[in-house]
């Protein structure tokens, strides 16, 4: 079983929902880099992402398949499936070296593994403040029902 708090180096397989598109990721923080963000992409998306970088992370079937989606600024680059519709990756405007992976597409992990997430404030992006400070919005929780009730 996986472990969504654990920090330790792990590599991982995903693809997008109708399998046209499949990568490995490699984690360098593990599952614990979590996070989502307000900015108006990623609060219409809804996704958990982690953190891989460039040279951790392989296409290995349908780079043809990737569709690429750009706004404001141009620097990050959103990607996803052709065929399907599903955001798989994205490179960061905050850190153009690191890409957010999205969790729901990676093997036996799923964003209700993630009991709290924390949420970055997109609205007040390190990129558009001089200091780059990182501002951080809240935390998302998943709170399981009870199965029993």
């Amino acid at each position: 079983m996986i472990d969504p708090q654990s920090s330790d180096f792990i590599t991982l397989n995903g693809s997008c929902h109708c399998g046209a598109v499949q990568f490995t990721a490699e984690l360098a923080q593990g599952l614990a880099s979590a996070r989502r963000c307000t900015c108006s992409i990623c609060r219409m998306r809804g996704a958990v992402a982690v953190t891989s970088t460039h040279d951790g992370f392989r296409i290995t079937q349908g780079e043809d398949k990737l569709a690429t989606y750009r706004f404001n600024t141009m620097s990050a680059e959103h990607h996803f499936c052709s065929v399907c519709g599903i955001y798989t990756h994205h490179k960061r405007r905050s850190n153009p070296d690191e890409l957010g992976v999205n969790v729901a597409c990676l093997e036996g992990v799923s964003p209700f593994d993630f009991r709290e997430v924390v949420v970055y404030d997109g609205l007040r992006h390190p990129a558009d403040n001089p200091t780059h400070t990182t501002y951080t919005a809240g935390v998302l929780r998943f709170d399981p029902a009870d199965q029993n009730a």
